[in-house]
């Protein structure tokens, strides 16, 4: 999990720097980071399916392996097309690993004790969060930005020899594998298809076009026929009947809420430090760790304390409430707002991100069928990419139009400040005209300082923006079932399911699987799955 999200955040920083290099404009930077989230997103329930068939030891190596490869061929890109292809694979691998390290920690850790263990989860999060963009930014500044993309590789290595020799994990009940092909090509068009959209209505065709009623009215067909084969299919890709669970559902819901804010901010935030404030690759790594200090201190407090007292709807109320709290308050900044206020907001931000995100995919895995475990923790990761897809996309094209419209509104100003230039205000009018993203430490101060008040005022306005989505995060975690977190792994949960449909006389099998159950965890009375409130791992 550390290299994926390395791989990914090292960049995040140099993005506008890659982006101007490779004479790329807005649509390019939020294509680029599109494109990974995409293919993500698409990936995501595939890995999910697979795992409760296949060897999942085997699977999260082949998506390391896929997600690395990528990451390194994106260093050798010459054009912003190439960039963008390399980062379609790239984020087919990192739908594997975003999917699977849950669905390992869920067989090798009780519901219970792995609250302490998202906790740490976020703390790793948080510390590939803080730390890529810092490398990004020093790799940037003082080599070379395609470095970014060969950093991970080592690392990865060293992944993949230590999961070979440490991951141990038990076997699944055997069960005829069958791929759900029809129902992964139709979920994959369909949804590519709407992202494609979002990311382009507006800009290339209009809200009422003909490309939007094809576009548009192609997803909803293909999802409508993704419903039919799933309600047929013997081993559906995302069983519909997961939609059942007042858990399940109320998580997807909350989970496309984070998404935007997770993607969302950290995206635009990289834009603002250097477009609106003035930062190098570097600064605006370093400007942006009190949010991951928030997400990195918050999230490793509440996992113990969900461990230790088994309680954790409360975490994630207050959780969304700071999510709610911080994008609003994001809303309100501009150019030249006091930094220190700044990162009381980022704080708050990260805070509510790190305690709403990993445990709402905790509470599903706790109440979900062993069976449909990995489909069911893979598909919140879905909806949770999906929400970030739509959302930097939409959102990057209202930070477009924003961008537009405001240095149209400041033409005058703009016009004299560039005519006070004389000769050189003639490559400076040019290259603002030019479409493609400014470096702004470039430009005469008269010049930016009327560009990096534009971009402040429009990345706070994406924020204000996404700000309802956070009180609809807060509503659906409100409507979720207060269940006690199991103290059972997936693979003692899963000899007690069997156990349980038993047939009359199988008392001592039952019997056994109990005591086997309580010796793994000696605070479980046989036979029942009651949380301890101890750490006997």
């Amino acid at each position: 999990m550390f290299v994926s999200m390395l791989a990914n955040t090292v960049v995040s920083t140099s993005l506008p720097v890659i982006i101007s290099d490779l004479d790329g404009d807005q649509a390019a930077f939020t294509w680029v980071v599109t494109a990974t989230l995409l293919a993500t997103a698409v990936s995501t329930p595939v890995w999910g399916k697979l795992a409760d068939l296949l060897n999942r030891k085997v699977l999260i190596q082949l998506a390391l392996i896929i997600f690395i490869v990528a990451s390194a061929a994106a260093g050798f890109a010459h054009n912003t097309d190439w960039l963008i292809a390399m980062r379609v694979i790239q984020g087919i691998g990192a739908g594997g690993l975003g999917a699977l390290t849950q669905i390992v920690m869920a067989d090798i850790v009780s519901p219970r004790e792995r609250g302490r263990y998202m906790g740490l989860f976020g703390a790793v999060m948080a510390l590939s969060t803080v730390g890529g963009p810092l490398i990004g930014g020093v790799i940037t500044d003082t080599v070379n930005w395609r470095w970014n993309f060969y950093v991970a590789v080592p690392l990865a290595v060293v992944a993949l020899v230590m999961i070979q020799k440490t991951l141990h994990l038990p076997p699944l009940k055997k069960r005829k594998v069958q791929i759900d092909y029809a129902g992964i090509v139709l979920l994959s068009a369909s949804v590519s298809c709407l992202l494609i959209w979002v990311s382009l209505v507006g800009s290339d065709f209009g809200w009422a076009s003909a490309a939007t009623a094809w576009m548009v009215g192609g997803s909803l067909l293909g999802l409508a026929a993704f419903v039919a084969v799933e309600l047929k299919a013997a081993e559906p890709l995302i069983p519909l009947s997961l939609f059942r669970n007042r858990t399940f559902t109320f998580s997807v819901i909350g989970s496309l809420s984070v998404g935007v804010a997770m993607f969302g901010t950290t995206v635009f935030l990289s834009q603002y430090m250097q477009l609106a404030r003035g930062a190098s690759a570097t600064m605006s790594g370093l400007m942006t760790i009190p949010m991951m200090a928030g997400l990195l201190i918050i999230s490793t407090l509440v996992g113990r304390m969900i461990t230790k007292t088994g309680k954790w709807k409360a975490y994630v109320v207050v959780g969304s409430v700071l999510l709610t709290v911080g994008l609003v308050l994001m809303g309100t900044i501009e150019y030249d707002t006091d930094f220190w206020l700044v990162s009381v907001y980022m704080f708050l931000l990260g805070a509510g991100v790190g305690m709403v995100m990993q445990n709402l995919v905790l509470v599903v895995q706790n109440d979900v069928p062993t069976r449909d475990l990995g489909v069911a923790s893979s598909s919140i990761n879905f909806f949770r990419t999906i929400g970030g897809t739509v959302g930097v996309s939409a959102l990057g094209a209202v930070l477009a139009t924003q961008v537009t419209d405001r240095l149209a509104a400041k033409q005058g100003e703009l016009m004299a400040a560039i005519g006070a230039l004389g000769a050189e205000g003639k490559e400076v009018s040019a290259s603002l005209a030019s479409g493609t993203i400014p470096d702004v430490n470039s430009l005469p101060e008269s010049v930016r300082f009327i560009v990096e008040s534009v971009y402040g005022s429009s990345v706070a306005h994406i924020f204000m923006i996404a700000a309802p989505l956070g009180v609809l995060t807060l509503l659906a975690v409100l409507f979720l079932p207060n269940l006690p977190l199991g103290s059972l792994t997936r693979h003692e949960k899963m000899q007690a399911e069997e156990s349980a449909v038993a047939p009359a006389g199988s008392a001592e099998t039952v019997a056994n699987v109990s005591e086997h159950a309580a010796g793994q965890n000696p605070a479980v009375p046989s036979g029942k799955d009651v949380p301890s409130g101890k750490d006997n791992s």
